[in-house]
Parts: C-alpha cells; structure tokens; sequence
C-alpha cells in the first residue's frame, strides 16, 4: 500500500464504453497523473485508440490480468497510465448501448475489487455505467454500491455526496459539503417505514465511523434532518420525528456521536448551520441532493461508506447523447475531484 508521500495507486473502471465513461477517466487519469498512480481498468485497445483521439501525448501502456496475478502491478512513471485489459466483446458505437458488453462492464469491477484486495490498488474510482446494459447481459444488477456490498460482504453501506461550496482556486479554505442518506432509491411513500430506529442507528454508526477512519476526522459533528415539513412541528405534521428520530439521536450522543438535530430540512442548508459541520445526514434521496447538486454539479463526488475498501464515483450519469456527439464535450471535473477525494481518503487512513 501507499504511504502518505507517495501516489496512491487508484482503479479507474472505465464503466459504460458507449457514454463518457472513458473520455473522462483518461482525461482525468492524465490531468491527474503527478497526483495518483491511476490505473484504468477495461478495453486496452479501444481506451488506447480513444486516447489518441483526445490527444496524442497521452500516452497508455496495457497490461493482461494474467501478468498482473503472476507479477503485481508493474511501475510507471507519472508520464504513462496503466491499462488492465478487461476486452469488450462487442464494437463500441458512441451513445448506443449493447448487451454484448454488459459481463466486461461488470468484469472491471470484479478487478477493482481484486485488486484491492491483492494490494495493487488503495482505492476504487468508478466511472457511470448504464445498469440496463448489465441487466439485458442476464445478470441481475441494481448498481455500483449494492454490487460493491455483496462482492465485499458488507450488510449495510451508506450513499454520500460531497463537494466544494466554491471553485474558486484562490480561495485556500473552500468551504465543503457532505450529504450522507438514510434512505437512497425508494419511492416517497415507501421512506418513512424504511426509516426505522435500527437502520437509523446504523447509518449514523457508518457515517461517524468512516468520517473518522477514512477523512481522519476526529470528531466529526453530524447535522440531521427531519423526515417532514418544519420537523414534524411537533407532532403536529407527522410523529417520526418524536417517535423514531429523536431518540436513535439520544442514544447515539450516549455512544459519543456528535449528532444534532432533528433540524428542518428547508432551513438547514444555510452556511450559519453548516459552517461547523462535517456532515449532514438526510432521510430521503430528494431531500439532501438537489441542495448538493445545485452547489457542486460537475464537481461532485459519490462516496461509498461502510464497504472494507475505498470507493468514489462521479455524481452523473452516462450521458449517452453526449458521447454520440464526439469527443471533447464532456466535463470531467466530476472525475477528476472523485479521484482528488480518494486520495485524501488515502492518505487519512494511512495516517489512521
């Protein structure tokens, strides 16, 4: 592994080969390449010839999964980005998808997660995949994150979004904004009897203790939302707050998590409250992201918490439209910030 004065070796899976998956995981690999050891993981070729497409100095440099087992990871400068070759099956068309390369899509994470387990790689940064693409291959699959639990074993995992408030390079302290979930993909009607006091308490556990292992945050202080409108004004717009909230929060002060709250979902993202915060913690996927992706669109990040390795995504999507249009439209900014946070997510835990 790593140490704090070296570049940590990250996994860049490559995701959808028909989106903006790979340009912006080669651009940002490149921007990035004095910062990180980024390893791309997926077609050598195809990711070969697309470089050279985006531009001709960068150069990439492939590697079979079979030397990888046998050797480990060779070393390479800052001036040539590793490939694991993780062939496609079928030709690769931008902005249309194909079936026939749903199992290599799924093939790069399964190498991510090896290697990470094998010591060539600190952490995982996944590019957009598309999960109709996966399914119509015949294998069921619901996302990165529930993928990542089971391949890892891991019963409960936590979604965080995080970003800088400010893109401005000249300010030194830009204010930061994470936004942890209780519940993630579920319809409205179906939050409030998922929000229980165990997996409630459980979220709260994940959060406190991977903004302490992974962001070397000693205390972290906690900002909770309430479920309804003004917090359930007190009883009178709804009782999860009093019935549910309130005390998992009691108990998790008494197991020294700084936990506040419940706090009104509307008022709460102001800087007066969030300025001394590390974390806020939202019931419900439309409650806490809108406010975040509206700050941080194009730079935000996806942060896996609860999983035994470290894993960072961008906050988008494919962007299939984009990718027929040619090269050079996407913004990689998402990608290029999701690999900076995995580095910091390194280094903190090898300072742990």
């Amino acid at each position: 592994m790593t140490t704090p004065a070296s570049r940590p070796s990250l996994a860049l899976t490559v995701g959808e080969p028909a989106g903006i998956g790979p340009e912006i995981s080669i651009r940002a690999a490149w921007a990035l390449r004095r910062q990180a050891r980024c390893v791309l993981v997926g077609d050598a070729a195809f990711l070969s010839l697309t470089a050279s497409l985006i531009d001709p100095a960068i150069r990439l440099s492939a590697i079979s999964t079979l030397a990888l087992r046998h050797s480990g990871l060779p070393h390479f400068g800052p001036d040539v980005i590793p490939v694991i070759d993780v062939p496609l099956d079928a030709h690769v068309v931008p902005g249309k998808l194909d079936a026939n390369n749903g199992r290599a899509v799924l093939a790069t994470l399964d190498l991510a997660i090896e290697g990470v387990r094998a010591g060539w790689f600190d952490a995982i940064v996944t590019a957009p995949l598309q999960k109709s693409t996966i399914n119509d291959a015949g294998i069921a699959f619901s996302g990165h994150t529930e993928y990542l639990a089971d391949k890892t074993g891991t019963p409960k995992v936590v979604m965080m979004l995080a970003g800088a408030l400010s893109v401005d390079p000249s300010e030194k302290a830009q204010p930061y904004l994470r936004v942890a979930l209780a519940t993630t993909h579920l319809p409205l009607k179906d939050v409030p009897a998922a929000i229980t006091p165990d997996s409630l308490a459980r979220v709260l556990d994940i959060l406190h203790a991977d903004l302490v292992a992974k962001f070397g945050i000693a205390r972290p202080r906690i900002l909770v939302t309430g479920l309804n409108p003004h917090a359930g004004e007190n009883g009178y717009l709804g009782r999860e707050e009093i019935d549910v909230i309130e005390p998992v929060l009691d108990a998790a002060r008494a197991r020294g998590i700084d936990a506040r709250g419940p706090y009104p979902a509307d008022t709460l993202f102001q800087p007066k409250y969030l300025r001394d915060a590390d974390a806020v913690l939202a019931m419900y996927h439309d409650q806490g992201l809108p406010v975040l992706k509206h700050a941080t669109f194009g730079r935000g990040v996806n942060i896996t918490l609860g999983l035994p390795l470290t894993r960072t995504s961008v906050d988008h999507g494919t962007a299939l439209d984009l990718a027929a249009q040619g090269l050079g439209l996407a913004d990689c900014g998402s990608m290029e910030e999701a690999i900076r946070v995995a580095i910091s997510m390194v280094h903190a835990q090898n300072k742990s």
